[in-house]
């Protein structure tokens, strides 16, 4: 029980800033300095002076690019390329690259690192950066894409070690495995001069794997641990197996835990599978949770039981599949006011649902016959027959939302649309026959599309239309009047500016005069 019962913050995240200065860049223009457009159109004595003034605007921008690390390539390790870039960069780094104790802290913003011809594996070997964990991110606006991160162990009393340790605004983390770690990530929101800033930024995880991570016989190590965000987004990854800690923690002011699969693992000993110690507005919504009977604690989704902080305490928790292996417990401890809305949810094993008297319930089910595919193999889709089939109901809006699951979790750490095959939503977090394709997407999961999908290693761009943009293949988009652009994906080490917006903007603004 030691890992729910530390009470509060464990007060280790320590809040001094790296000797480097910050550097900033508007991040509205981050995404497009991996973008060019042609435009053909337009005539070049009204376009060249508009190019050179969005030049002249935002000379950093100009020298936005790609930084190439691995054998044979200008960097041998990330951390000699983070140290070598400026704001906007992409770092790609090369899989076939052996990095052992890379570590460092940087500040600067607007880092997209990328593993390239698979998951470049990045093991601490040992070392940590400023006694806090392998890589350690000040900065705004970090992207980190397709890494594995292991070994980081301090050896220094502290046990707070982090394969990623966010000090900044702004994280998104996708395509990534964290295991054997202190902490998988540890994070908690600064200000660019060092200050508290709880209550801004944002972090985003996306198809990502966390496992073994946590200190046996202590329980303040957790697979994830996030701190006082504005917003903390865990979607369609996959957390098991932590070290007596928990599986997902976070203290944002603002959760969405979205087609996950969250399980203690076979013989796995955590704590809570959802710790949401100071409550916020929260929707857990379609995930696969899992409970196996070793584990230290008898309880799975936590809310609001360390402190009521947040200022929304609205709790929304909506067609997953919560299946409990060990005796008793409870399937949400619920220590708020405001009550739960607990809707279309398989609650499987024994165990109160919740003792929140207030709790507004719907449509569950507590079936001891769900008709899962494959309940010892922990296959929870539903067979043909199944009592869950077509018996919810849309959970219409809260929290200013629809709460309707448009996805569900597809093994490992992916997702597939979902949508309604009967007369009514199935229970649970799968629909028998609804579950559609594959979609992924550079800036975000996207969840569902008119035009179908397709996956590649490296991201895929999806347009209204279905048209998908990788690799070269051209996404057309027509202007009104002037210009007709064909947008390319940018390739190796260009260093084109992302000035496309920039033009853009001017032209209208010429428009506007007129």
């Amino acid at each position: 029980m030691r890992a729910r019962q530390h009470g509060g913050v464990r007060k280790r995240v320590r809040q001094n800033s790296p000797a480097s200065d910050s550097q900033f860049s508007p991040s509205f223009f981050a995404s497009a300095a991996r973008e060019r457009v042609a435009c053909t159109a337009m005539k070049p004595a009204r376009l060249a002076p508009l190019v050179a003034a969005a030049i002249l605007a935002v000379p950093s921008l100009a020298a936005a690019g790609t930084l190439a690390v691995g054998p044979g390539k200008t960097y041998a390790a990330p951390c000699a390329a983070i140290a070598a870039a400026q704001a906007g960069d992409t770092i790609e780094v090369d899989a076939a690259g052996t990095y052992v104790g890379d570590v460092c802290a940087w500040k600067t913003d607007n880092l997209t690192l990328r593993s390239v011809n698979g998951r470049a594996k990045i093991n601490a070997g040992g070392k940590n950066a400023q006694g806090k964990g392998t890589w350690v991110i000040y900065a705004a606006n970090a992207t980190i894409d397709g890494f594995e991160m292991f070994g980081q162990v301090l050896n220094t009393g502290d046990t707070n070690g982090a394969a990623i340790r966010h000090q900044g605004l702004n994280l998104t983390i996708r395509n990534s495995y964290f295991h054997d770690n202190q902490n998988g990530i540890l994070g908690g929101p600064l200000n660019p001069d060092g200050s508290d800033a709880s209550g801004k930024g944002i972090v985003r995880i996306e198809r990502s794997e966390f496992s073994q991570n946590g200190v046996l016989n202590s329980g303040y190590e957790h697979n994830m641990y996030l701190n006082h965000y504005a917003e903390f987004w865990l979607v369609s990854s996959y957390s098991h197996d932590a070290k007596e800690g928990h599986l997902v923690k976070t203290r944002a002011a603002e959760n969405h835990i979205l087609y996950n699969r969250i399980w203690d693992g076979d013989n796995g000993t955590p704590s809570y599978e959802i710790n949401v110690p100071d409550g916020g507005k929260t929707f857990i919504i379609g995930n696969v949770i899992e409970q196996n009977a070793t584990t230290h604690n008898p309880n799975i989704i936590s809310y609001a039981e360390e402190s009521r902080s947040n200022p929304d305490q609205s709790l929304f928790v909506i067609n997953n599949t919560i299946v409990n292996r060990r005796s008793g417990g409870t399937f949400l401890v619920d220590a708020a006011p405001t009550p739960a809305v607990l809707k279309n949810n398989v609650f499987f094993g024994t165990g109160t649902v919740t003792a929140q008297a207030s709790a507004l319930l719907a449509n569950n089910s507590t079936t001891t016959n769900p008709g899962f595919v494959n309940l010892d193999g922990h296959d929870f889709h539903l067979v043909a027959g199944s009592e869950l089939i077509d018996k919810g109901a849309d959970p219409g809006t809260g929290g200013g939302i629809s709460l309707l699951p448009t996805a569900q979790y597809v093994a490992v750490a992916s997702q597939e649309g979902r949508s309604v095959a009967g007369a009514a939503i199935d229970i649970g977090a799968f629909e028998l026959g609804g579950g559609g394709p594959v979609v992924e997407a550079d800036g975000g999961v996207v969840v569902g599309t008119d035009g179908g999908a397709v996956v590649r290693d490296g991201g895929v761009v999806e347009t209204d239309s279905g048209v998908t943009g990788d690799g070269g293949t051209p996404l057309t988009q027509s202007g009104d009047g002037d210009c007709s652009c064909t947008v390319h994906r940018a390739t190796g080490t260009t260093r084109v500016a992302g000035l496309a917006l920039l033009v853009v903007g001017l032209v209208a603004a010429r428009r506007r005069k007129r």
